[in-house]
């Protein structure tokens, strides 16, 4: 029996990410996220589908890459 092959989702450079599938980048919850974001000032501003309370809240994929690479960066710089 053959095994699927897991499909490979072509990135565009404005995908939208849902906060859960951001919080799982991150492996945290999405309360988690909501603690990270609230003690980082320089993460990623999230984009809101209405405005109601319950609107769902997106977050810009790029946006969320070029933070971890900044994150990632400083701490290379810190350790040099």
């Amino acid at each position: 029996m053959q095994q699927q092959q897991p499909s490979i989702k072509n990135t565009t450079p404005n995908e939208l990410l849902t906060k859960k599938e951001t919080a799982e980048l991150f492996r945290r919850t999405t309360s988690g996220l909501d603690k990270l974001i609230a003690r980082e000032p320089d993460f990623p501003k999230p984009l809101k589908d209405g405005n109601d309370r319950s609107s769902r809240v997106y977050f810009v994929r790029v946006e969320i890459e070029a933070y971890l690479a900044a994150k990632l960066a400083s701490r290379a710089e810190a350790a040099a």
